[in-house]
This record gives structure tokens, C-alpha cells and sequence, in this order.
């Protein structure tokens, strides 16, 4: 089932905005959202991809489900379920219910000279979808649907999995702008240990999706999420890894020591830039890859 609604009001303290009747859509401004409006910043995907900070969409069609409990996961791992169950809202109620409710959340700003009034009246028409915010989202029954519905109404859709649902990645007919899968072990060993997979075939799944990841027309990314001392390891096998899955891009960031993660890691695991920077380098001499940019204050290097 989804979200009881004393769960749905846990998170919507945390800033989450529910859409729709069935408890499983939500909608998140994030945090370099609001720099841009304040004319204070912009997030890496604006430096490195062109995204607009103040026109993105940040939001989960399946906030409570993931087949994954990752140590370094920001969420509160309590509210996580492995299976759908019960009924689910179409793509259009979730859009426009995540449209609505981001612009809702941002009203306040009208209120503060700060705010850059432009980016304010632009932010009420969005063009970008992160399809990111919580759970897996190729869990949610009609993500092609939902894919579909955002291509229509011209959005850029950023769609992040953890490669846990292969065939319904493969069989995408929409597929988004750019997919990215998550790979944050170089092997079995360190993927069960710090992804904890609630599956017993996790580690084939996530290479599986990493075989057909090059069939896709459209831009594909691996972000590796770098915990120190659990999975800075091994350069060369995530090169192996990394060459079968042949992405347009891969994107090596620091684990940040952020909300629910704090009860389960340290700010010890957080490495620097300087630190990722140094990983992502000794990945590229065995991948033939260059690192094409970066963002010091993210923590994050871009490889091609």
C-alpha cells in the first residue's frame, strides 16, 4: 500500500508535497531552486547539462517504494517498500499536481526583495522534470506513461533508477532525456553491503540494465554516489563496468551526510572534492574517459 497519512505528514514537514488521491506522488523544491530565485547559485546540472535551476520539476511518482535501502540514502529508510500494492493516480494528475504544488511552494518568495521576480513568474511553467526525489520510480506502474505524458508538454526529462527493474527499463517506449543509473559498488561484495538490496538478485538486475544501457537514442548517465571507506575502491573494476555500460556521461559525486543518512554513516564518509576528484581521475586511466567538468561546491566531476 502506499503512505498512511501520518507517514504523508512525516514527510510533508520535510518540505514533500503530496499530489493526487493515492498517496504514493510527491513534489520537492530542492535547495539550489531557491538559490536561483535568489540569484545565490545554480545546480551542477545547470553548469553541465544547460538546465535551468529555477525551471526544474523535482519530483517521485513512487515516493515509498524502492527495492534498495542504501546506507547513504538521505531518506527515512523505515517508510521503504519493496512491491506496489493498491491503486495509483495517471500521469496527467501527477503533473499537474507537482506543477501546482511547486508553485505553491514558492509563493513566499514574492515576498522577499531578494527574489529575482523573473525566475519567479518562469518557475510557474517548468521545463524540466527530475524524476528523482524519492523511490525507484520504474516501480510506478505507467512510467512510460508518465515519460510520455512530460515529451508532449516538451519537458526535459531526467529519469534516475537504480537499475533494479531491467525489463521495464528496456522496454521504455518514451524514453526520457537522459537515464541515469545508479552504480555505487564496484562489485557484489560492496553492493550488498552498502546498497542492502531487498531483492536476492540485485546485483544481476543492476548488470543487467547496464548491458542494454547503450541501446538507448537518447543521452544515458551512471552517477556513482563515493562513501569514504565503504566504496572508494577498485578504480578498475568500475572502468569495467562503466565500459560495458558505455553512457554518454558519468557523474562521480561525494555521499553527502545529509538527513536519515547521519543514523547510519558519519561525517568521516564524506569525502572531499579534492577526494573525488582524485577517484574519478585514476576511473579515467582505465576507461580512456576525460573528465569534462565539475562542480567544487556539489562535490560532483562529470566524465566523457
Amino acid at each position: 500500500m502506499a503512505l498512511t497519512k501520518e507517514q504523508q505528514e512525516k514527510l510533508e514537514y520535510s518540505g514533500y508535497r503530496f499530489v493526487g488521491e493515492h498517496g504514493h506522488a510527491a513534489a520537492k523544491i530542492c535547495h539550489w531552486q531557491k538559490k536561483s530565485i535568489l540569484n545565490e547559485g545554480v545546480c551542477y546540472k545547470e553548469k553541465f547539462y544547460g538546465i535551468e535551476s529555477h525551471r526544474c520539476l523535482q519530483l517521485s511518482p513512487a515516493v515509498p517504494f524502492c527495492h534498495q535501502k542504501c546506507s547513504f540514502c538521505w531518506r527515512d529508510l523505515s517508510l521503504t517498500q519493496t512491491e506496489w500494492e493498491g491503486e495509483y493516480d495517471d500521469p496527467k494528475t501527477i503533473i499537474d499536481g507537482a506543477i501546482a504544488a511547486q508553485t505553491n511552494l514558492l509563493c513566499g518568495f514574492w515576498g522577499n526583495d531578494k527574489a529575482d521576480k523573473k525566475k519567479l513568474e518562469e518557475s510557474k511553467k517548468p521545463t524540466n522534470a527530475a524524476i528523482s526525489l524519492a523511490g525507484e520510480p520504474t516501480l510506478y506502474p505507467e512510467i512510460d506513461s508518465l515519460i510520455g505524458e512530460f515529451n508532449r508538454r516538451d519537458f526535459n526529462t531526467f529519469v534516475v533508477s537504480n537499475g533494479m527493474n531491467p525489463e521495464k527499463l528496456k522496454e521504455l517506449e518514451n524514453e526520457p532525456t537522459q537515464l541515469y543509473i545508479s552504480l555505487d559498488a564496484p562489485n557484489e561484495k560492496i553492493y550488498k553491503e552498502l546498497c542492502n538490496p531487498q531483492i536476492n538478485d540485485g546485483w544481476n538486475r543492476l548488470n543487467t540494465s547496464l548491458d542494454f544501457l547503450n541501446s538507448y537514442k537518447n543521452r544515458t548517465c551512471i552517477r556513482t554516489t563515493c562513501v569514504k571507506g565503504e566504496n572508494m575502491v577498485n578504480p578498475e573494476d568500475y572502468a569495467k563496468l562503466f565500459k560495458k555500460a558505455n553512457p554518454t556521461y558519468v557523474e562521480v559525486k561525494a555521499y553527502m551526510c545529509v538527513g536519515y543518512s547521519r543514523e547510519r554513516l558519519t561525517l568521516d564518509n564524506m569525502p572531499t572534492f579534492k577526494e573525488v576528484y582524485e577517484f574519478a581521475d585514476k576511473i579515467c586511466e582505465y576507461t580512456g574517459q576525460e573528465i569534462i567538468n565539475d562542480s567544487e561546491i556539489s562535490r560532483v566531476v562529470l566524465l566523457k
